[in-house]
Formats: structure tokens, C-alpha cells, sequence
């Protein structure tokens, strides 16, 4: 599996601390993780949480990753960003409890935490026990077991309905740059975007769309 990791502007200085907990747990899964930033508060190319939501998106209906870990302050507005796109399903992730039923209940693929709110001491504990718990187990097995079938059976059925309410994601890509193009463009302006990106993904007609946006 490859996670990508993904800060926004007001919560970049904790980058380190977040990839550091995030790969601790992914390497023991041999999974990889792929940060593409911010890296630090003061990073040339700032995110915001709307910013989040379309790179997290472009980035799983590319295939150029499996998962997203992101969030913000609250990691309310980071969660709603996501969920505004097709092809994600992110959860509000608080503690490892959040995570473990998020993952055998929902199945998504994708977090937002709360960077900020209630992140004190232990902190960094508390993202490793979140990472611990979201990938402990393969995801959608149901909680309690005896609840799978329904739960697995929802599960398809909101997959069903983002398929007929959404659009085609490059078309949502096209009519985002006609809203703001500098909105896009910034979503793509990390450090590492390029590099990454073009590497991983597997979606030809999206890859297009980025380059014609970002050339």
C-alpha cells in the first residue's frame, strides 16, 4: 500500500512528527509512505484545507496512492474537503478507536485528524496509536463481526451513489481551473509534487489534466 501524507498551511510544523509516527507503523506493514508536504510552516507552496482536499483527491483517483493521511486544525474542514470529491471516502479521525472503526466499518481511504485541537502532551502517541489501529487489520472486515454484511453491503452501496453524483474527475479538475486556476495550480505547487506524482500515477487521462494544469 502507499499512503500519502498530506499537511495543510496551518498545522505544516508538525509534518515531521506526524510522517515520522506514520512510517514507524506503515514499515512494520511494509507499506510506503509518500510525503508530499507542507514540510514546515514556511514552505514556499502553501496548502489550505480546500487545497488538501484536491490534491488528496487527484492523487487516489490517479492511483498515484491507496491512501491519504491528512487533516487540519479541528480536521473538520480537511474531512469535508475530501468527501467533496468522487473516489474518497475520508473519516474524522480523533483516537485509535476513530481509526480501528473507521477502517472495519466504512472502509474508506482516507483520515483527517485533528492536528490542533487536543494535540498536548503524548500527542505523538496518540498518531501512533491511530496508525496502529487503522492498519492492524485488513479494512471492511465489519465491527462487531456479526455486523459485517450489513455494514460491507452499505458500504457498497455508498460507493454506488458517489458514482452517479460525482462527475468525471477530470472534468471536476477542468471545471475547478475555469473557477480558480491559481486554487489548482497551488494544490500542485509542493516541492516533491512533480517528482511523486508523475512516478506513481496510473490514470493516463488525469495525468494529462495535471500536466496541461501545471505547465
Amino acid at each position: 500500500m502507499k499512503i500519502a501524507l498530506i499537511n495543510e498551511n496551518s498545522q505544516a510544523a508538525k509534518n515531521a512528527v506526524i510522517f515520522n509516527a506514520l512510517k514507524k507503523v506503515a514499515d512494520a506493514h511494509g507499506f510506503e509512505v509518500v510525503n508530499y508536504g507542507m514540510y514546515a510552516a514556511d514552505d514556499k507552496a502553501q496548502l489550505t484545507y480546500v487545497q488538501n482536499g484536491i490534491l488528496a483527491a487527484t492523487l487516489l483517483n490517479s492511483g498515484a496512492a491507496d491512501y491519504v493521511v491528512t487533516g487540519c486544525g479541528t480536521g473538520e474542514g480537511a474531512m469535508l474537503a475530501l468527501n467533496s470529491f468522487p473516489g474518497v471516502i475520508c473519516g474524522h479521525v480523533e483516537d485509535a478507536l476513530d481509526a480501528y472503526t473507521f477502517a472495519q466499518i466504512n472502509d474508506g481511504n482516507a483520515i483527517a485528524i485533528p492536528f490542533a485541537k487536543g494535540f498536548g502532551w503524548g500527542g505523538d502517541l496518540n498518531l501512533e496509536y491511530i496508525f496502529e489501529k487503522l492498519f492492524c487489520e485488513p479494512a471492511g472486515q465489519g465491527y462487531p463481526r456479526e455486523r459485517a454484511v450489513p455494514e460491507q453491503r452499505n458500504k457498497k452501496i455508498l460507493d454506488e451513489v458517489k458514482k452517479v453524483t460525482y462527475k468525471d474527475f477530470v472534468e471536476i479538475l477542468e471545471g475547478l481551473v475555469k473557477y480558480d486556476a491559481d486554487l489548482v495550480k497551488g494544490s500542485f505547487a509542493g516541492e516533491h509534487f512533480k517528482e511523486y506524482f508523475l512516478r506513481d500515477a496510473k490514470d493516463q487521462k488525469i495525468v494529462d489534466a495535471v500536466k496541461k494544469i501545471i505547465a
